[in-house]
């Protein structure tokens, strides 16, 4: 026989979902309700140790954010899958293919057993007209994301240079 959650248990669930999400890098503006609000157009997703997420190529749109353990970010080189980066908790997936719809530029699999909150652009977008102040800040979570990205970028590419003309540091 099942049982029911009580409304203290589902409140409970609801907050440290909120939790997770406010301690994002995507979710950081937002307030406890608007949060709240989020979460009931986000689903979950629970991967165990090697399961794949999602594949380059796929034309899935979802943009995740991981709350428990680890995914390892890989793209196709030369027909070899390379790990390119180890996704923390709190780190967000799949920002371009959320804002542009298009393919995934990489693969994501779990190491470890993991768990992710995923957020379809649909369902985003049917927020627009009732809680317009949570869309604009989750777009801001989403530019900053890409500003940060974008400056690691520059600085590696730096270094690189630095590297490459033995100039700016000892080689």
């Amino acid at each position: 026989m099942s049982q029911q959650p009580n409304s203290q248990q589902i409140d409970g669930e609801q907050e440290a979902e909120c939790e997770s999400i406010v301690d994002s890098s995507l979710g950081q503006e937002l307030e406890k309700d608007e949060c709240q609000i989020l979460t009931t157009v986000m689903g979950t997703r629970s991967l165990n140790d090697g399961e794949v997420l999602v594949k380059e190529g796929d034309a899935e749109n979802t943009l995740f954010i991981l709350t428990q353990g680890k995914l390892i970010v890989s793209s196709k080189v030369e027909g070899k899958e390379v790990a390119v980066y180890a996704m923390k908790v709190g780190e967000c997936a799949g920002t371009r293919a959320f804002v542009d719809l298009a393919p995934r530029k990489a693969t994501l699999t779990a190491e470890g057993d993991s768990t992710v909150y995923t957020l379809e652009p649909e369902n985003f977008e049917s927020l627009l007209d009732s809680h317009p102040r949570i869309v604009y800040k989750i777009m801001r979570g989403l530019f900053r994301l890409t500003h940060m990205n974008l400056m690691r970028m520059n600085v590696e590419t730096q270094e690189l240079s630095n590297y490459i003309n033995k100039s700016g540091g000892r080689y």
